[in-house]
C-alpha cells in the first residue's frame, strides 16, 4: 500500500511541473526524440501522462525499469546480429 501511495504522489507531482514547466520540456522532449515523435508544443496531456508514468515508475520500481531496459537492449541486439546475418545469407542480385 506504501509503494501505491508513494507512486501516486510522485505521479502528480511529475505531471503537475510538466504541465506548469510545460514551455521547458517540450523543447528538451524535442531534442531527444526523433522527428516521428516530436511533439513541437502540442500534445501536452498526452507527453506529460507518459512522462509521470514513467518517471514515478523509475522512482518506486528503478530495478525493474533497469532490467526492462537491459532485456529490450539485449533482444534488439540479437534482432540487429540476426538481422545482419539474413541480409549476408539473401542474393540480392
Amino acid at each position: 500500500m506504501t509503494q501505491v501511495v508513494i507512486w501516486l504522489i510522485a505521479f502528480t507531482l511529475i505531471l503537475a511541473l510538466t504541465f506548469k514547466r510545460w514551455e521547458s520540456v517540450s523543447p528538451a522532449l524535442d531534442r531527444v526524440l526523433p522527428d516521428l515523435l516530436k511533439s513541437r508544443g502540442e500534445n501536452r496531456t498526452v507527453w506529460g501522462l507518459a512522462l509521470a508514468i514513467l518517471g514515478a515508475t523509475v522512482l518506486v520500481r528503478p530495478v525493474d525499469i533497469l532490467l526492462t531496459v537491459v532485456l529490450a537492449v539485449i533482444i534488439a541486439l540479437v534482432g540487429i546480429k540476426l538481422a545482419g546475418w539474413v541480409m549476408n545469407k539473401v542474393d540480392l542480385h
